[in-house]
């Protein structure tokens, strides 16, 4: 039977030094990598070789430099998201809603201005993103709607609790009816200027209390009083502040535009210079269908005074339009139709610039 090994042996031939030196390798510090051994059936096998603190960092960083210059190439659409309060499952629900659309992508914020000025030098337009990064901030890439993306984004949130110290996003109400606290509490209401009465046994809110205002601070009192009404007011998740498309940034209230209003602000836009131009005498080409359409009118009324007839003026007279005494009554009808459109036409136009020609009274 062979002789037993040594452990001490064993151990300094695989570690290739003395087993009980201290060194940095085996504290898995910045000297290099430590390794961890295990002794089985007499022999001595590697487990697993641990790398420096150190190297782990630097490969993180430089993996993130190399994703973030990718997608800043491949997209051209981002959105700009602040990240506050929310947690890691939160986001990861994000990012799963978000699978196959868009890529979500958050580092050091210094780190993502230095990669985006040095690629600014190839494509000046990214230098429009680097005043953007500050705060706890996220991207978010894609190649499809930025509205779609932006409704999924924002749809993902959860309720949350008032903490002492942070401001509210929104107004907090506290909804009249029973609170089911027992009687001994009706200081705290009455300190906060609450009114209540006392109904079966129990505290009952007797009117709707603005208890919280948007931007003020949550006070202990207040997170008191709504941790005993069981009351989470406030909803946290990513919100979506810009968008950067192509090289223009912008704030995302601007996706909530439809191609429906961008039609009808259009649309009013024509009109308004249809009704100046009529009421000036200048013609344009959004007044010369209306020009016309009323230079044929009087062309019909004067057939209706003379002799004189045409095949399109045949049609209006077929129509309903009539002869001999009422051609004077369809001339002036025509007449005062052109004159009362021309006039909304001028008054609306006058109304949405705010006032006269100008924009003054007089």
């Amino acid at each position: 039977m062979p002789p037993k090994a040594d452990k001490k042996d064993d151990v300094k031939a695989a570690t290739g030094g003395d087993a009980g030196s201290k060194d940095k390798a085996s504290k898995g510090g910045k000297g290099g990598k430590a390794k961890t051994t295990k002794k089985e059936d007499g022999g001595v096998k590697k487990v697993k070789e641990v790398e420096p603190i150190g190297v782990r960092r630097r490969r993180r960083k430089e993996n993130f430099v190399k994703t973030l210059r990718k997608l800043i190439n491949e997209y051209k659409n981002v959105l700009i998201c602040t990240v506050d309060f929310v947690g890691s499952h939160q986001l990861q629900q994000v990012r799963q809603a978000l699978r196959g659309k868009g890529v979500i992508l958050m580092g050091k914020n210094t780190v993502i201005r230095k990669i985006l000025r040095e690629e600014a030098n190839a494509n000046a337009k990214l230098a429009n993103l680097v005043p953007r990064v500050s705060g706890n901030i996220g991207f978010v890439f894609t190649h499809g709607s930025l509205q779609e993306l932006r409704t999924l984004i924002q749809a993902n949130k959860k309720p949350a609790p008032a903490k002492v110290g942070n401001f509210a996003p929104e107004d907090v109400f506290v909804q009249p009816g029973p609170t089911g606290l027992d009687p001994g509490q009706t200081a705290f209401f009455q300190a906060l200027n609450i009114a209540t009465k006392i109904a079966k046994g129990s505290i009952e809110i007797l009117n709707k209390t603005h208890l919280i205002k948007a931007g003020e601070k949550c006070t202990a009192s207040h997170v008191s009083l709504l941790s005993k009404l069981g009351i989470q007011p406030f909803s946290y998740g990513m919100v979506v502040t810009h968008a950067y498309e192509n090289g223009s940034v912008y704030e995302a209230s601007i996706l909530d535009i439809t191609h429906a209003d961008l039609l009808n602000k259009f649309l009013r836009g024509v009109r308004h210079v249809a009704a100046l131009s009529l009421a000036t005498g200048f013609p344009t080409q959004a007044s010369i269908p209306h020009s016309l359409r009323n230079a044929f009118r009087n062309l019909v009324a004067i057939t209706f005074e003379t002799s004189y007839d045409f095949p399109e003026a045949k049609a209006w007279k077929e129509g309903g339009g009539g002869a001999g005494g009422d051609a004077e009554e369809a001339a002036e009808e025509e007449e005062e139709e052109a004159a009362e459109e021309e006039e909304e036409e001028a008054a609306e136009s006058d109304g949405e610039i705010g006032g006269g020609l100008f924009g003054g009274d007089d």
